[in-house]
């Protein structure tokens, strides 16, 4: 069993998770020795700061061992994927792997004879998309019905939303005016707009008026934006997007909770009084994405009962 994506779970196993989480976060005691003697094995090209604690210190709570790598400190530069994979896997229980592209996650989870967990790609975010609906069901009680608006690129966390949609009932709109190529997956928005759970909307003001939710993510990709040979493209992006901000005068008068998967760009995606506004659930969120790595690995440990 992996998580690649969510499209390759149940809604019964994604409840199942759900469930363990709010557990894990209400009574993490009850799980100090679950993971005893397992190691979870952190392979990163990309850098992190939320998805390698939740995995690190995850582990290490529930009585593990975390055991990080950088890609460049290895010798994944040098050999074929499929190998190294295989040998790692070896020696670790668990794989939390976060690359650039989504064929190499693919790749590994092909070969590992150890779960593999995909800590972020260019086309999926499922354990994001896990502490996102962990929040949401903290809030509303329930996932099935909450309206959630999505701005901003569509990107890795939105297909992840969408695929989560699909999943727990969701009611989705997405007001997104650039796609991210590598990101793009028409079998699932086919799915998604089939079975009601998702639809696009351009007009951004008109799609804010009936939402519980909004939900913004950076315009430009973490690594490129201090980048000299990005300033061009993050100058377009900025220009493109500025239209599409979250800020107070746009959110002025409205219920609902703001959510942002963090880190975030202060005065580009979203103005940063807005981070700490009393309806921004942000950093709950952020702290979520501890309890569902936790219930995530707990699952794939065989540490929860199967559900269909």
């Amino acid at each position: 069993m992996n998580l690649v994506t969510l499209k390759d779970w149940t809604s019964g196993e994604l409840t199942q998770v759900l469930d363990a989480a709010l557990s894990v976060k209400t009574d993490p005691g009850a799980y100090a020795k679950a993971l005893r003697g397992h190691t979870l094995a952190l392979l990163f090209q990309k850098t992190s700061t939320r998805t390698r604690c939740s995995g690190e210190v995850g582990v290490t709570q529930m009585g593990g061992h975390a055991l990080y790598l950088d890609w460049r400190a290895t010798n994944f530069e040098l050999a074929d994927l499929r190998d190294e994979i295989r040998v790692l896997s070896g020696y670790a229980d668990q794989l939390l792997v976060r690359f650039f592209h989504h064929q190499d996650v693919l790749r590994a989870a092909e070969v590992s004879t150890a779960p593999v967990m995909n800590g972020c790609c260019d086309r999926y975010h499922p354990l994001q998309a896990l502490a996102d609906l962990m929040t949401i069901r903290e809030i509303f009680g329930r996932t099935d019905g909450v309206r959630v608006t999505y701005v901003g690129v569509l990107n890795n966390v939105c297909n992840s939303l969408i695929a989560a949609a699909v999943k727990t009932g969701l009611q989705l709109k997405i007001v997104t005016p650039e796609s991210n190529p590598a990101a793009l997956d028409e079998e699932l928005y086919a799915a998604a707009e089939t079975g009601g759970f998702y639809r696009r909307e351009e007009d951004f003001a008109a799609a804010l008026q009936d939402t519980d939710i909004v939900y913004t993510d950076t315009w430009i990709d973490m690594e490129f934006f201090t980048d000299p040979a990005y300033a061009d493209e993050k100058d377009r992006r900025t220009k493109l997007f500025e239209p599409y901000q979250l800020n107070r005068q746009v959110l002025s008068g409205l219920d609902l909770k703001i959510m942002h998967c963090l880190p975030a760009h202060r005065g580009y995606e979203i103005e940063g009084e807005l981070l700490d506004d009393p309806r921004s659930v942000v950093f709950q969120q952020a702290e979520n994405r501890l309890h569902s790595q936790k219930a995530v690995m707990l699952y794939l440990a065989g540490k929860l009962a199967s559900r269909s």
